[in-house]
């Protein structure tokens, strides 16, 4: 039976973890620290901890503050709020001075389902990969979550990092290496690849095995750095596979279909091509699962998608 956990319980727990370590890190959150899991690091660190209440705005300043002063700021909440809410000062006081600043955010894309689209974050992606400075990370498990939490305090400079609330497949073990930039090839596959981020690769997964049953081999690559995004890794994959589907619980305007498409047109010759994600709508309140259904973002809805542009690669030979 597949192992599942949260993205969100795997960053409150390695976040305790390099808080033992290093006395610089501090955290902070806007009144939701039980679902984001910063909780956890509250209850071993409190003279650490910062809790802002609900105030968005207030949580980045004071964050930025913290970093000026030579610390290590983790700072979180839900991801509509923190992109929705403190888009500004995001961009003019974290990014454009480069601070030290790590921006994890939670119920990521329609993962907060019955909350609705007040609570759920389709274009967080767009929001923060157009602000200059800023690296955009969406892990695809609990075990690529920790890692990249802790590449991010590697790196200086601001990091957002998005984080869903439902439990998900673990995909990778402990052996994984994780580097930011580089995308990683979870399947051989030589008639097209699927290009997947964050919830979207253990679907992507399931249907890759879907497509093998009909004699479709297809590559699947898990994208976790939106920005810097691994180029080479698109630019082989399109040269070797002749058709691209990308995947992502997220609008299909600004995110990775998006990314990809800007590479595929600048550096490629014509390769048939679709984006897979939420066609400008807003979410709905409902079971999660169900929502996926109704978006399309299944592994049956991927399967369908990847033959829809397998043909079209077969039409234009």
């Amino acid at each position: 039976m597949t192992e599942l956990k949260s993205t969100r319980d795997a960053y409150g727990e390695v976040l305790v973890e390099l808080g033992e370590k290093n006395r610089d890190i501090v955290v902070l959150d806007a009144d939701l620290s039980v679902s984001t899991k910063t909780c956890k690091f509250a209850k071993r660190f409190p003279e650490r901890f910062f809790d802002v209440g609900c105030a968005e705005q207030n949580l980045i300043g004071t964050a930025a503050g913290l970093s000026a002063g030579g610390k290590i700021a983790f700072a979180s909440t839900y991801a509509i709020f923190a992109t929705g809410r403190a888009w500004e000062q995001i961009r003019s006081l974290i990014a454009h001075d480069k601070l030290d600043v790590k921006i994890v955010v939670t119920h990521a894309g329609l993962t907060n389902s019955y909350d609705g689209a007040s609570h759920q974050s389709l274009e967080d992606i767009a929001l923060m990969r157009v602000i200059p400075n800023m690296t955009l990370i969406v892990p695809a498990d609990a075990i690529e979550t920790k890692k990249a939490i802790k590449a991010s305090v590697k790196i200086s400079g601001p990091v957002y990092i998005r984080l869903s609330r439902i439990k998900t497949p673990i995909i990778f073990d402990d052996n994984y290496k994780f580097v930011i930039g580089k995308g990683v090839e979870l399947t051989e596959g030589k008639e097209l690849s699927i290009i997947a981020t964050g919830t979207m690769v253990s679907k992507s997964l399931e249907a890759a095995k879907i497509l093998k049953r009909v004699g479709i081999e297809a590559r699947v690559i898990n994208i976790h750095t939106i920005k810097p995004i691994d180029k080479g890794l698109i630019l082989k994959a399109a040269k070797e596979t002749g058709a691209i589907l990308t995947v992502e619980e997220h609008s299909i305007y600004g995110g990775l279909g998006s990314s990809v498409a800007e590479i595929l047109a600048q550096e490629t010759e014509y390769v048939p091509f679709k984006i897979l994600g939420v066609k400008d709508r807003f979410g709905q309140s409902g079971d999660y699962e169900e929502l996926l259904k109704e978006y399309g973002l299944t592994s049956g809805g991927i399967y369908k998608a990847a033959k829809q542009v397998y043909r079209k690669k077969l039409e234009e030979r």
